[in-house]
């Protein structure tokens, strides 16, 4: 198609509009790695990255981190340091035909100029199996440079055999210093000025995300300058009238880890922690049933038999839910939570189970003993089946010595008692049984009064 006249014009005019009106955050968009702000283990002096980027000798990239670390701002300055060209595609709506139309454009740069091409893919993780797939020969041909950037775990949403060909870089959350300097720069581009207290707000709020931090910003201004002052300075109230209610969200690798932070507190009994994750998980939209599941299943798995009664409470907690639902139902989740963090705790009925299966996997499977057979049908006798069994309770103890596992087991412990908690009784009481059925295998069985026959 032939090119407009004056379009050279009217693409000038564009971006000289676009520079004065655009968002705040693309206004403060750095363009060198000078100006970058945070990611210092990345891009600081002497970093690996930083010195592969200025050497234009960067191989296939996944830049993986959380929202407004600045994944998208430095793989733009790696397209301006590079002769490579830029192509830039977003997964969200790009198909497996842009792809190919993409590697094909690469192929052809590379065979008339020479020229290789940085392909960035923004939130590559919602790349089907068949869209990366349909990227893995230009990326292993090295047809392209791959950057692609994640807020997902890559282990989780990419195939390996396309996270085998780039390299992994992770990005941390922007510190406050870098979010402070960040904010002050903003207020100075914007010419405008900003209160301590006010700057440190805008870094609470924005949690580490240096674009959620100049959106605040931006809206901070708008109500200064509301005011109509000569002199525009962003005060606390101002912040605070910017505030909007951020929808907490988290991706996969999050709720892996943010559920394992909850299970380890309230393990580690430590209440503080566990309300703490459990209210992150509810206000990140976290299935309320998951968390009742993972509450029932630590009761038995860490608290055990050390607090019976843990099982109880978490499934009371369970039930409220299902009875109640949330929001109100968060409190029966938060009651569960401080008392299994503060229950003693105990795995061994856990450990025990644990042993067990390995030794049925392992092949120990033994026949059931002859007088442990079911013998509740005609015939059962004549089999052997339950001949030789002594009832329990026809016994004053309520006990009498027996073997119960099969002969090739005989002898073996899988439940060994901590001293913690209601397991410490536990523990007494087997060791007592434990011991006479020891003396009663040795032959020692104490005052005949005591033994039924």
């Amino acid at each position: 198609m032939a090119q407009r006249p004056g379009e050279d014009l009217f693409d000038a005019a564009a971006a000289e509009e676009l520079a004065r009106t655009a968002p705040l955050a693309t206004r403060m968009r750095p363009r060198s790695l000078e100006e970058f702000v945070g990611q210092r283990h990345l891009v600081g002096a002497g970093a690996t990255l930083r010195a592969l980027i200025e050497a234009d000798r960067l191989s296939s990239a996944v830049f993986f981190g959380p929202a407004g670390s600045g994944k998208t701002t430095l793989a733009r300055i790696v397209a301006a340091r590079s002769a490579k060209v830029f192509a830039p595609l977003s997964a969200t709506s790009a198909g497996v035909k842009d792809i190919r139309e993409t590697l094909e454009g690469a192929r052809r740069e590379l065979g008339t100029t020479g020229r290789g091409t940085i392909l960035f893919l923004d939130e590559i993780h919602r790349f089907s199996r068949s869209q990366q797939d349909a990227l893995l020969p230009g990326v292993e041909e090295g047809v392209v440079v791959l950057i692609g950037a994640t807020t997902e775990n890559p282990f989780f949403s990419l195939t390996s055999p396309l996270l085998s060909r780039s390299t992994l870089w992770r990005f941390e959350v922007i510190g406050r210093e870098d979010l402070a300097e960040l904010g002050r720069r903003a207020v100075g581009l914007e010419h405008a000025s900003i209160d301590d207290d006010a700057l440190e707000a805008c870094c609470d709020l924005a949690d580490g995300d240096a674009r959620a931090m100049l959106t605040t910003i931006e809206i901070a201004l708008a109500v200064a300058h509301a005011r109509g002052q000569d002199e525009v300075r962003i005060g606390r109230d101002d912040v605070e009238a910017a505030r909007t209610t951020r929808a907490i969200r988290h991706g996969r690798d999050a709720h892996y880890d943010m559920i394992s932070a909850f299970i380890k507190s309230l393990r580690g009994s430590d209440p503080d922690a566990a309300v703490y994750w459990l209210a992150r998980l509810l206000a990140a939209g976290e299935d309320p049933r998951f968390v009742a599941r993972r509450l029932v299943i630590l009761a038995s798995e860490d608290v055990g038999m050390a607090d019976p009664l843990g099982l109880v409470v978490a499934e009371a907690a369970a039930a409220a839910l299902d009875r109640v639902g949330l929001p109100e139902a968060a409190l029966n989740l938060a009651e569960a939570s401080v008392y299994l963090a503060t229950a003693p705790k105990s795995n061994r009925s856990a450990a025990a189970l644990w042993a067990a299966q390995s030794d049925v996997e392992n092949g120990a499977l033994g026949d059931v003993p002859p007088r442990l057979r079911g013998s509740n049908y005609p015939g059962a006798e004549a089999l052997g089946h339950g001949v030789g069994y002594e009832y329990p309770h026809d016994d004053p103890r309520g006990w009498v010595e027996a073997d119960y596992l099969p002969a090739e087991l005989a002898g073996r412990r899988y439940y060994e008692p901590s001293e913690h908690g209601a397991e410490a009784e536990i523990a007494r009481r087997l060791a007592a049984l434990r011991g006479e059925r020891h003396d009663a295998a040795s032959g020692d069985e104490g005052p005949q009064e005591n033994r039924t026959r």
